[in-house]
């Protein structure tokens, strides 16, 4: 009975799996003729009633797959927009008070917020200097609230781009990842830690484990230390999220030996953002191909990734460059010195292509000569 519920469990996953991969592929699709199509119009559209309606119908139930997919508008307009909808005694509120803020003048303030890294304060002097008296500190705050910007003036040597430039040669990010195998007694969740490094984008990923504790999460981060040494990386920066599986003394025994850890703050994805991105291609590119089975077989799939994700796989923010020269690069054969001739007059019988996981990652070269 228990092998027969394995079977069907299985069998279930296969059946999910090929289902969710069937409404990526369209909703990837759709994701990119929008991208293309939205390419072609100006930076701002006006929305009519009917329309902003229409998005409002589709968005309220997305929840935060809003970040992800809204490009027309800002997620925190859209948001804005359905609290307004669903608010029944704002439809029948006498309008009192002050008088809303010329539709100009907010178009103004949120130029100077996105052109400068000034704060509300300093917007509106400038306001003032233009001869714009009406505005309040308040008006002004709120608009950048509503819009999605910081109220307090960028500190610090600059914006969060120049910092990640700055430090990205020293620079790492961890995350946690988890995925639902079967096991032996049924479906578990499996557990690993995933450190990536800013600037090359090297990757480095832990054994899973289906009980991620404070000991074994200590010993990952002796486990990235010895990595370091081995590797001969350096590591002034650690970021991380605020899950509560990165304990005060996985910090401490981190920050050891000059490193700064780094604790991202609430509500702001976009500081792990590399972590994150490789989290996906892992997922989109490997993992929801399987049905995975236990420990080992994740650990497998994990290990044949990351190896071709060193060695093999281009990298579009590296210019379509592989990785740097790493250890397990020095391991291969160099590559001749003779210039590669033209493209159009590479025969396909000097490509030779190689498979790793059946075939799903592909990797071409050319024959030696």
């Amino acid at each position: 009975m228990a092998s027969f519920r394995n079977i069907y469990t299985s069998l279930m996953l296969v059946i999910a799996g090929s289902t969710s991969k069937e409404l990526a592929r369209q909703v990837s699709y759709l994701k990119a003729e929008n991208q293309i199509l939205r390419s072609r119009l100006p930076d701002r559209l006006i929305l009519t009633h009917r329309e902003k309606n229409r998005l409002i119908r589709f968005a309220k139930h997305l929840g935060s797959a809003l970040n992800e997919l809204v490009t027309i508008v800002h997620p925190s307009t859209i948001r804005r927009w359905i609290r307004e909808a669903s608010d029944k005694v704002a439809k029948t509120r006498k309008n009192v008070g002050r008088p809303r803020t010329a539709e100009q003048i907010e178009k103004l303030i949120l130029k100077l917020a996105k052109d400068n890294s000034w704060g509300y304060t300093r917007i509106l002097g400038e306001l003032k200097k233009l001869g714009i008296m009406s505005v309040t500190r308040n008006t002004v705050k709120n608009i950048l609230k509503r819009n999605g910007y910081d109220i307090g003036p960028k500190r610090g040597p600059g914006t969060w781009d120049e910092f990640l430039k700055i430090h990205a040669k020293t620079m790492w990010q961890c995350d946690f990842y988890s995925k639902k195998v079967v096991s032996k007694t049924g479906l578990r969740d499996l557990f690993v830690m995933i450190f990536l490094h800013v600037e090359t984008r090297r990757v480095f990923i832990t054994p899973a484990t289906y009980n991620p504790g404070e000991a074994w999460v200590l010993e990952q981060a002796d486990a990235f230390k010895q990595h370091l040494k081995d590797e001969k990386l350096s590591c002034k920066i650690l970021m991380h999220d605020r899950d509560t599986k990165f304990t005060k003394s996985f910090n401490e025994k981190l920050s050891a030996g000059k490193r700064d850890v780094k604790i991202s703050a609430f509500r702001s994805p976009n500081t792990n953002a590399f972590v994150e991105r490789f989290i996906q291609s892992l997922q989109q590119e490997c993992l929801d191909h399987f049905v995975v089975f236990g420990k080992a077989h994740f650990d497998h799939l994990c290990s044949e990734y990351c190896e071709h994700y060193l060695i093999e796989r281009p990298h579009q923010s590296l210019e379509n460059e592989v990785l740097p020269i790493t250890k397990e690069r020095r391991k291969k054969p160099k590559k001749p010195k003779k210039p590669l001739t033209e493209p159009d007059t590479i025969p396909l019988s000097s490509i030779r292509c190689k498979e790793r996981l059946g075939g799903l990652l592909k990797h071409y070269e050319r024959k030696a000569a």
